[in-house]
């Protein structure tokens, strides 16, 4: 069977277009799903939502200002004002519907004219509410934050719902910051902690749970798959893993919770580990029925030879897997991409 490739969102690209247009061209029908690449306010993934933030009435900075990160983003933590009940904020929109209701026209206009093959979807990268929560709020404000956050973002899933042809739309839900919270990280001296509960078994419950609220949103006509990560702040992880464990504490507990089909689930493999212990936890995990296993073991430092090192170990636990990187590259030079998606092809390839 081929060995197809995962795009987990961002591509170094200057718009929609020429997104479809390179990955079409380069991996043709060894793609299910083609994103837009998280182009515009959104290449540096969710910190665009800070801008949203600091537009709502009730909301406020809270420190000085310091160093922007890129120059662009204000790292300062957000809180509820004085006063201000967290229920009654109103978000304006938050950028994802709009740009996925874009993007989609192009995507539809390109498959319509041969550029992009038949049967391949559209894909939507949407982060978890609470991952933008807890990224970005204050300790006290989250868990009155997170439930006015999260309606909002499921609202914007509904417009993406009802604009889309549900046979060609795939939901992808990116958590990242949850694996923070599991992992017990710790960040310039500040460790993070999960706002409803400090007992570990009850921050994977928490995790779990929303992963199955977030699932349940998606209709079961939408192919729908995860994004799991260990963070991607200029190219580096908040904690490096020494395993895959967690990753297969959190695979297993959405086998267990999520009850509609999920199609992928796609994890990060770090370059270092071509050692199959880093893999062994995965041989225990429960995986949904039917969802096919992405392992971002594709890094652009060392190649085709560097990838097929982390595949050998990787099928001394999982058996058949498709391929992709750690994460979105849609940080990296945008000379580094067309290189990078021929180097999924050659990985494909070599383990097809």
């Amino acid at each position: 069977m081929p060995v197809l490739s995962h795009l987990v969102g961002s591509v170094s690209q200057p718009d929609a277009e020429s997104v479809f247009r390179v990955v079409a061209d380069t991996l043709g029908n060894g793609v299910a799903r083609i994103p837009d690449g998280e182009v515009g306010e959104r290449f540096y993934w969710i910190q665009f939502q800070k801008s949203r933030f600091d537009a709502t009435p009730g909301l406020v900075r809270v420190g000085e200002p310091g160093p922007l990160l890129r120059g662009l983003f204000d790292n300062r933590p957000i809180a509820v004002g004085p006063g201000v009940d967290a229920a009654s904020l109103e978000l304006p929109p938050l950028g994802y519907a709009d740009a996925a209701l874009e993007s989609y026209r192009t995507f539809s206009r390109l498959r319509d004219d041969g550029v992009i093959p038949a049967g391949v979807r559209f894909q939507v990268s949407l982060p978890t509410p609470a991952g933008v929560v807890g990224s970005f709020f204050a300790d006290d404000a989250k868990a009155a934050v997170e439930p006015v956050y999260e309606r909002a973002v499921l609202a914007e899933l509904d417009r993406i719902l009802d604009g889309i042809p549900h046979d060609d739309l795939a939901i992808q839900w990116d958590t990242a910051l949850e694996f923070g919270l599991l992992e017990r990280a710790e960040i310039r001296g500040h460790r993070m902690r999960a706002w409803w509960s400090d007992e570990p078994s009850e921050v994977l419950a928490g995790v779990v749970e929303r992963a199955a609220r977030y699932a349940a949103a998606v209709p079961d006509d939408v192919s729908l798959g995860w994004h799991l990560c260990y963070g991607d702040v200029e190219e580096h992880h908040f904690v490096q893993p020494k395993d895959a464990g967690t990753l297969a504490d959190v695979v297993t507990g959405i086998a267990r919770s999520v009850t509609r089909p999920v199609d992928w689930i796609h994890l990060p493999v770090p370059i270092e580990r071509d050692d199959e212990a880093y893999f062994a936890p995965l041989a225990d995990a429960e995986w949904p029925s039917g969802a096919t296993v992405f392992l971002g073991l594709v890094h652009h430092e060392d190649g085709v030879a560097g990838a097929l090192r982390r595949a050998t170990a990787a099928r001394t636990a999982v058996p058949e897997f498709g391929i992709a990187t750690e994460c979105g590259f849609g940080r990296g030079p945008a000379e580094r991409t067309v290189p990078l998606l021929r180097l999924h092809a050659e990985v494909a390839d070599a383990l097809s």
